[in-house]
């Protein structure tokens, strides 16, 4: 099967700014195919798309095409730093017109599309689908929570599993601010080798999803916090369990025995949802697709045929 790759720049405007703006897109495979494309949203914010690239098995595989992209204020996508902390700029629902601005681009409302999300991507993903837009079929949400809320019980009550010393540094530097000290990243790191990413060595791909976020935090610090463990920002009361009942597509609901998704957090969605499957892989954290790479991709593959 030939390995079809493309990329390019789709024009986004946004409201409320002059700067003319645009989303940069990645695709997997034949978009002229008669298989329906699965377009992918990455967490973070601001992870960026490489990091979701094992996907690439999907096209490989079954030829399913795949659309990733850069969210605004990311990667290649048209950067504005100069937004850092604004709050009435950085929305989920900027987020959502990006999105439809992209589905628009390719006619996927008429021809049809599968959404995956991973993470924040499918915070954004199932707020989309609530909407219930034309042309979704299925919905993947990936290590996604139903509310920050629950997703902050789950974390500090992992939080409380950790060694004493790394509760006591983490604590300490959380209560006085010091979110950039060795010390801090240091004890965090403990966190995140057990409930992110239990890989070593950490993959590339996550390798350069991390260095995105320290490169450009504007959208990461606004919307979320200064860390993962913490939630200051512009989403820390978001949720979406009032609008989960309006979802119509079929949907996937995967997260990892380890991961910082705990179940309470993905239950809403298995509770809620009339056509949902829930698979939790055992041997991961919060990235299955690098963890266990062949079984989440035969899941996908399952679900979206």
């Amino acid at each position: 099967m030939a390995k079809l790759e493309s990329e390019g720049e789709i024009p986004f405007p946004v409201p409320g700014i002059e700067k003319s703006c645009s989303t940069y897109y990645k695709i997997l495979g034949n978009l002229e195919s008669d298989i329906v494309p699965l377009v992918a949203l990455h967490g973070g914010p601001g992870a960026c798309h490489e990091y979701l690239l094992p996907l690439k098995d999907l096209t490989d595989q079954a030829g399913t095409p795949i659309i990733l992209y850069d969210q605004l204020g990311n990667g290649k996508s048209t950067r504005l730093r100069d937004k850092m902390g604004d709050e009435s700029f950085w929305t989920e629902d900027l987020f959502r017109l990006e999105l439809d601005n992209l589905l628009q681009y390719f006619g996927l409302h008429d021809s049809g599309f599968d959404l995956y999300g991973h993470s924040w991507g499918g915070m954004l993903a199932v707020k989309y689908a609530a909407l219930r837009p034309k042309g979704l079929r299925k919905l993947v949400l990936a290590d996604a929570p139903a509310s920050v809320e629950l997703l902050l019980v789950g974390a500090n009550k992992l939080r409380k599993e950790l060694p004493a010393d790394v509760q006591e540094v983490l604590e300490r530097c959380e209560r006085e601010g010091d979110f950039e000290s060795e010390e801090y990243e240091q004890a965090f790191l403990v966190f995140f080798k057990r409930h992110l990413c239990r890989l070593e060595p950490v993959p590339g791909g996550i390798g350069i999803a991390l260095g995105h976020l320290k490169e450009d935090p504007t959208v990461y610090q606004t919307m979320y916090g200064p860390s993962e463990l913490v939630a200051s920002g512009s989403l820390k009361e978001w949720t979406a369990i009032e609008d989960i009942h309006k979802i119509e597509a079929s949907t996937l609901l995967i997260n990892g025995r380890y991961d910082e998704v705990q179940d309470l957090a993905v239950a809403p969605f298995f509770e809620k949802l009339n056509k949902v499957k829930w698979i939790t892989l055992e041997k991961s954290s919060h990235m299955g697709h690098f963890e266990e790479r062949e079984r989440y991709m035969e899941v996908l593959k399952d679900f979206l045929r």
